[in-house]
Formats: structure tokens, C-alpha cells, sequence
């Protein structure tokens, strides 16, 4: 279990030195830290809810079915962060 979520907080370290690196070479990336503190509570949850499924959810159609749902909603709610898809009050601009 602690061998997962080491793995899980490195993976999220390494996806959000990807817009910190870009943000050094172009101007288009411009993240504030609040931006980064969003993205990582994000991606954590999104990486304890597949361990938790691992964990608890025994057979392959179930978790397939359950990992499914939590990368729609991973993508819907960043999407919605990231440029106001569906007008909602958090919406990014």
C-alpha cells in the first residue's frame, strides 16, 4: 500500500514538472501556484481512487468499468478548470 502511493505522489511530481519546465521556455504556459496546488489535489485523488478500486474491486470488468468513470470525470472537471466547457461557477477562462 505505501509502495503504491510513493509511486502515485512520484507520478504526479513528474506530470506537474511538465507545465513547470514549459513554463521556463514559452510564454503560453502560464500557471499560478494556486494552478498547480488545483492540478496536484486533482491528480492525487484521481491516483488514490484507482488504488483504492485495485485494492477493494476484485473483478476485471468492475474495475475496468470503475476506472472508466474516474478518467471521464478526471477529464470533464479539468476540462471544465481548464476553459469553462459547461459555464460553471469554478470555470477557468
Amino acid at each position: 500500500m505505501i509502495r503504491r502511493l510513493i509511486i502515485t505522489i512520484l507520478t504526479i511530481t513528474i506530470l506537474l514538472l511538465i507545465p513547470l519546465i514549459a513554463m521556463q521556455f514559452t510564454k503560453d504556459v502560464n500557471w499560478s501556484p494556486f494552478d498547480f496546488l488545483i492540478m496536484g489535489t486533482l491528480l492525487l485523488s484521481t491516483g488514490l481512487m484507482f488504488n483504492l478500486i485495485l485494492k477493494r474491486v476484485k473483478k476485471t470488468n468492475h474495475r475496468i468499468l470503475f476506472y472508466s468513470i474516474i478518467v471521464s470525470l478526471f477529464f470533464i472537471i479539468w476540462g471544465e478548470l481548464a476553459v469553462g466547457i459547461f459555464n460553471a461557477p469554478f470555470a477557468g477562462n
